[in-house]
């Protein structure tokens, strides 16, 4: 779904982001208040005259124009907490709260902050009396030359004094005789470091940072960096000076220092977190902090962004950093030169008529309009100090500033000023003779050794018995007997993601792949029976990315946890030369073992008259990806396209990318059980190649595709493609991962166990096959794919009379869920109710406090919010009436409680009395009331956990769905516990959602609980 997108703002870095914005599919529109000439009526973009003062007025315009997500571009309105009103008001919001926003908004508090996280920065003091600050300068035993005003002050409010009289008489001007306004009523005095200043700007989720390319900024007004300082008169990026190595000691010193420091504090800092810093002789040291895009940096940012900048918002929104990768242009460099105003940064001309902006378009530059207005009857004309911003993108810095320079020279207006020597410091550090090196071949070892130390904790966490999964050694070793094998046969499978790759490139999306790799080696193994025990990957590419690299194998890492392999070793090979700019290829190998008498396929077991179980696919899984790529072409669609199958919203490139199933965890205990006599990973070969490799030359797998679900993006690709139903079943897997080989007496029971995890179906069964006769024949697959996903599974007699499990849908409960926090609890409700098996839909969430992050989790997953918050009403009672009038407005039939600390009045609860589910941090009827888990600790248990109960009137009194037991260790603490404890609540209300949705369990009028006698699947 196209989106409208709001940017609040006026300069050129707003108008950097709307043109940004307005590249991406996913975006309709793009508003811009108030905006500028340059962002007036030009393609997707046009101003808004809203008023950006009134929040509540803006938050109204944004719900009546249907905007969905609006970005704060200066700091002014992020310290002014537009961020929090909007999102309070349900607005979806890009920047920082005003708590964290104090980074820049006072610089006495930024200074305090760095101290208290060791965040390295120049030594400094803060001052509300000038006489104090007058005596701090001349008795410093350091150069304590550069006094700031602590408040917001247009980027102008530093000032760096030549000797101690200067810099009193600075003091003087900015407290006394207030040269910055109220920005000045304390200053901050630092010591003046020696160095080069750059830029470090990232994507900050709260939590993950994704660092930009350093940039540097130009202060002074006229070359040679001469004149008075100014908000910018130019920037280049990347910043040769800064180097990959330390880019990474910035991003980890500062950058990731600083967020995990305001999440400490209780002020999550998101949005674009900027650092500016001093290259000291001792290392970077911090001199300030933005918190949005430096103007004129996001000038030359921007236009080097590869990745969509609306999908980076949205995920560092969603708090889904660590699993993106964004994407930037290599091997080419961005210069940007500011046109001002004659007179800037002091008084200036306006109304004065600009020419020459359509000739400097014609030479292949980028113009952004900063302080410009239309002209009554036509034309653009001055109305700022600084005026326009001229961008230019080219493969070195110096042909980029050649370009720049060459599209103001089209630009005229009467006085205008600007700079000829933007990136003159990097000239001059480039063009420095040395010798050449390894990486001058385009050999990177940093960067590998960078890769290595990022993977090692990754590795180690999928150490498992057997081994330890430590990375650094010549060769990985596993230990069979600590395993706990007997007489093991190993089994090996190596494999790799076919063109699924080209997909993931063009997506800039490489975090899946790695579960699709372990997928198709893991299942393969499986297939003989075996435990997968280690595996290996290769990772192969022209020019080493550490960041693409780094996601690709942390996808690696955790797909071998969800397997219960251990990452043993890898090998990272960098090919200049091999393979094109951005692309890279993969292959992996997994090692598993099973005991002799277990082995699969049991051919000799299997017979005329077995079942065939079919497991659920996730889509198209890791094969036929070739064909998928040319149907799409053929079809005049690509990636980004809003997918004609999937769910809402997504794009036809999330649907590809939807990771392999990996089936191991699924399986193991399924194929232990001995119930199973062959198992077929329907891989590349889909259905007609992949079942005989497990059966008798005399038997025939007869497929009913009407008796499992094919996911829609199958049915698509028939249709668009025309594949003729044979070629279509030897090409793709048809919505069927796994199938298995059973019984008809063991049928139900294996059915059962499947079902609790994945979707599962009796898909057919053998016969016997005649001479000259197919080996697998799939029956009615063209039916099924014009019927679409949602025709149910036919659940009824086979062809040889063997019973179906019965299937029947059934509708879904309507459930809402009162929060009053963060709402992870709701998170796992969410998930569970995503689940195409689950009886539950969460229709509403309701919370009494706005703002809250639950409220977020919510809108981002497409659940209607609603805020009814209790400081407005008089009564508890009138409270209560106002959330059941909400309840009934969405025909809600169960509410969950997950972390909803308002008492709610007998009224309310013998109404829901129930339908009304809350979960509480202990074994009930052990510690009720707060403090549950200090006072598990205080009395000395060895186990607590969680208990989720029917509502009563009385206090956590309510009969009880669902316990877990937790331990209490010896060296617990609150904390510590309290964590295992919500780890178990995130598995445990799920569960009891799901019993009382599909009327499992239900509450009797005496309040005990009776269970249903019927038998679900």
């Amino acid at each position: 779904m196209s989106e409208r997108v709001l940017v609040i703002g006026s300069g050129g870095r707003e108008h950097a982001l709307a043109w940004k914005f307005a590249q991406s599919p996913h975006v309709q529109q793009v508003l811009v208040a108030p905006g500028n000439a340059g962002t007036a009526n030009c393609g997707k973009i046009s101003n808004s005259e809203v008023s950006v003062n009134n929040h509540s007025i803006l938050a109204q315009y944004c719900k009546d124009h249907k905007v969905g997500l609006v970005v704060v571009g200066p700091e002014v309105p992020l310290a002014a907490g537009m961020v929090d009103d909007l999102t309070a008001a349900g607005v979806l919001c890009f920047g920082p709260s005003a708590r964290a926003a104090q980074l820049e908004a006072s610089k006495s508090f930024s200074k305090a902050f760095m101290d208290r996280h060791n965040i390295p920065t120049a030594r400094w003091s803060s001052f509300t009396d000038p006489q104090q600050a007058c005596a701090y300068i001349r008795d410093a035993d350091f150069p304590a030359l550069v006094v700031k005003a602590s408040g917001l002050a247009a980027g102008k409010g530093v000032i760096v004094a030549q000797d101690k009289d200067e810099a009193c008489q600075a003091v003087l001007d900015i407290m006394k005789d207030k040269a910055f306004g109220s920005a000045g009523e304390t200053v901050v005095v630092e010591e003046l470091l020696d160095g080069q200043e750059v830029s470090c700007l990232c994507f900050s989720d709260g939590v993950t940072v994704a660092p930009m390319p350093p940039a540097q900024d130009h202060k002074r007004l006229l070359d040679g960096d001469m004149g008075p300082n100014t908000g910018g008169m130019g920037a280049y990026c990347p910043t040769p000076q800064v180097s990959d190595e330390l880019l990474q000691e910035i991003s980890r010193s500062v950058l990731q220092k600083t967020v995990d420091g305001m999440r400490e504090e209780g002020a999550p800092y998101v949005g674009v977190l900027y650092a500016g810093l001093m290259l000291t002789a001792q290392g970077p040291r911090v001199l300030e902090f933005n918190c949005r895009f430096g103007d004129p940096e996001c000038q030359v940012l921007l236009p080097l962004l590869q990745s969509d900048l609306y999908e980076v918002c949205m995920q560092t929104l969603r708090c889904e950093l660590d699993s993106a990768s964004v994407q930037w242009l290599q091997d080419c460099a961005a210069v940007t030169v500011v046109m001002a105003s004659g007179g800037y940064p002091n008084a200036y001309r306006k109304g004065l008529e600009i020419s020459g902006l359509s000739q400097a378009s014609e030479m292949g530059v980028q113009v952004f309009h900063a302080g410009t207005a239309l002209k009554e009857g036509g034309g653009v004309i001055t109305s700022g100090g600084r005026v326009l911003t001229v961008t230019a993108v080219r493969p070195t810095l110096e042909s980029a500033l050649q370009s720049a320079n060459e599209g103001v020279g089209a630009i005229s207006f009467p006085d205008a000023v600007y700079r000829r020597d933007i990136g003159h410091r990097a000239i001059t550090y480039l063009t420095h003779t040395r010798g050449l090196t390894y990486k001058d071949s385009g050999v990177d070892i940093a960067a590998g050794n960078r890769l290595v130390d990022i993977i090692k904790p990754l590795a180690k966490a999928t150490s498992r018995p057997g081994c330890n999964a430590d990375l650094g050694g010549f060769a990985g070793l596993f230990d069979l007997k600590a395993a706990g094998f007997t007489d093991p046969i190993l089994v090996s499978g190596t494999d790799g993601v076919g063109t699924k790759l080209k997909i993931a490139q063009e997506c800039g999306v490489h975090s899946t792949l790695g579960q699709d790799l372990v997928a198709m080696c893991v299942n393969d193994v499986l297939a003989q029976g075996a435990e997968p025990l280690f595996f290996l990957d290769y990772f192969s590419c022209g020019r080493l990315d550490v960041n693409v690299a780094a996601s690709v194998i942390g996808g690696i890492a955790d797909a071998c946890q969800m397997a219960g392999c251990a990452l043993l070793g890898g090998e990272t090979a960098e090919m200049p030369g091999v393979y094109p700019p951005g692309e890279y290829d993969l292959a992996g190998f997994c090692v598993g073992a099973v005991e002799r008498s277990a082995l699969l396929p049991r051919l000799k077991d299997i017979s005329e008259g077995d079942l065939l179980l079919g497991v659920s696919s996730s889509g198209i899984h890791s094969n036929g990806f070739s064909l998928v790529r040319t149907i799409l072409e053929r079809s005049g669609l690509n990636i980004s396209s809003p997918a004609p199958f999937g769910r809402p919203g997504q794009t036809i490139g999330d649907v590809l990318l939807t990771p392999t199933k990996i089936y191991s965890r699924v399986l193991q205990p399924v194929l232990r059980s001995g119930a199973v006599k062959a198992f077929a990973h329907i891989t590349g070969g889909g259905l007609l190649e992949n079942i005989p490799r497990v059966l008798p030359a005399d038997l025939t797998a007869d497929l009913d595709a009407c008796r499992w679900r094919i996911p829609p993006v199958f049915s698509w690709l028939q249709q668009q493609g025309g594949v003729c139903e044979q070629e279509f079943c030897r090409t793709f897997n048809c919505g069927l991962g796994a199938v298995l080989v059973v019984s008809k007496a063991d049928a139900q029971r294996v059915l059962r166990l499947l079902q609790a995890h994945e979707e599962s179906w009796i898909i057919g069964s053998l016969t016997h096959r005649h001479p000259g006769a197919e080996s697998v024949v799939v029956r009615n697959l063209e039916r099924s794919l014009r019927a679409g996903p949602d025709c149910s599974p036919d659940t009824g007699v086979l062809r040889n009379g063997s019973a179906a499990a019965d299937q029947n849908s059934r509708r879904r409960t309507r459930v809402a869920v009162l929060i009053s926090g963060s709402g992870t609890n709701l998170q796992a409700l969410m998930d569970q109710a995503r689940k195409p098996s689950s009886s539950a839909e969460i229709v509403l969430v309701i919370s009494n406090r706005p703002g809250v992050m639950g409220l977020k989790r919510a809108a981002l997953a497409g659940i209607q919010t609603r805020v009814v918050d209790h400081k407005l009403y008089g009564s508890r009672a009138e409270f209560d009436g106002t959330i059941d009038k909400v309840l009934e407005e969405f025909s809600v039939e169960l509410v969950c409680l997950a972390g909803f600390m308002r008492i709610l009045t007998g009224p309310f609860v013998r109404k829901w009395s129930g339908k009304m589910l809350n979960i509480h941090p202990s074994l009930l009827p052990s510690f009720k009331g707060v403090n549950a888990q200090k006072q598990a600790l205080q009395a000395g248990v060895r186990v607590t956990g969680c208990s989720v109960h029917f509502v009563a009137e009385d206090v956590d009194a309510g009969a009880i769905v669902v316990q877990e037991a937790v331990p209490v260790l010896v060296t617990d603490s609150e904390e510590s516990l309290s964590e295992r404890i919500r780890e178990a609540e995130h598995r445990a209300f799920p569960a009891a959602l799901e019993l009382v949705s599909s009327g499992a369990v239900k509450l009797r009028d005496d309040g005990h609980i009776v269970w249903s006698t019927r038998e679900t699947h």
